[in-house]
């Protein structure tokens, strides 16, 4: 019985050695992969990049109306967007205020085929958010890029020229999340807030959405040095950023 215990051991160790040499000589086995490029996403050839500019009133010696960005953001822009998702490949928001011929400017940018980008200006030009805001004088003027024609074909179109090429054809995706996190605050600011009686006039339209941009704006300034900054920064490994009183600041 010993002498068969013993053989049994000792057959059991055989194997074990005989799998764990096995093992290595196939790990040692393994070929190199090659490394080939891949992309993310393919976008199709007959589409482009359009512009939905909405200049805004703006009157001398006063501040800008922000708030009611967020009005057309989330009254027109939001309900516009679910209903093409299926043809807009890529969008997002532009803002801005300078005393210059641009002026005060809220912009949807999009990319799309010219048919679906036909659609979507028809659709805007009859809006009745944006006709009231026209009648009532807090939107100047509506202008829209013409969709005969593609000039703006290209990932890399409507990035800044400036930047290395590998950033401008990446930018769009970056941006676009960042809109639709800032038109997903809008909403959920807007659900948490309404009131039972919903504004309907324009002054208690104005007059809700100052209350919205300013939770909004309040999330930003408490929770954005962490929740957006920080964050982004942790994506590209904590590297000094911003150059300021003679020393890196990192978030």
């Amino acid at each position: 019985m010993l002498l068969m215990k013993v053989s049994r051991d000792w057959l059991m160790a055989l194997l074990y050695v005989s799998f764990i040499l096995s093992g290595c000589a196939s790990v040692g086995q393994v070929t190199p992969q090659e490394v080939k490029p891949t992309k993310y996403e393919e976008l199709p050839t007959d589409s482009g990049w359009w512009y939905a500019r909405f200049r805004m009133a703006w009157p001398p010696d006063t501040e800008p109306d922000w708030h009611m960005d967020l009005y057309i953001a989330h009254q027109v822009i939001l309900p516009l967007l679910e209903r093409n998702k299926g043809d807009i490949r890529l969008w997002r928001f532009h803002r801005r205020a300078a005393r210059d011929e641009s002026g005060r400017q809220f912009s949807f940018i999009f990319y799309s085929s010219p048919q679906t980008a036909q659609c979507i200006f028809e659709t805007l030009r009859t809006d009745a958010t944006i006709v009231n805001m026209k009648f009532s004088g807090i939107i100047d003027q509506d202008l829209y890029d013409n969709p005969v024609r593609i000039t703006r074909p290209n990932i890399e179109d409507t990035s800044d020229r400036h930047w290395p090429i590998s950033l401008q054809k990446s930018w769009p995706w970056y941006i676009m999340g960042v809109s639709q996190t800032w038109l997903n605050l809008i909403t959920e600011v807007v659900t948490e807030n309404m009131p039972e009686s919903h504004p309907s006039t324009m002054p208690e339209i104005d007059s809700f959405y100052k209350q919205v941009d300013d939770i909004v704006t309040n999330m930003w300034e408490e929770d954005g040095r962490h929740a957006f900054m920080h964050h982004l920064n942790a994506i590209f490994e904590y590297k000094p950023l911003i150059y300021y009183e003679k020393k890196y600041l990192k978030f």
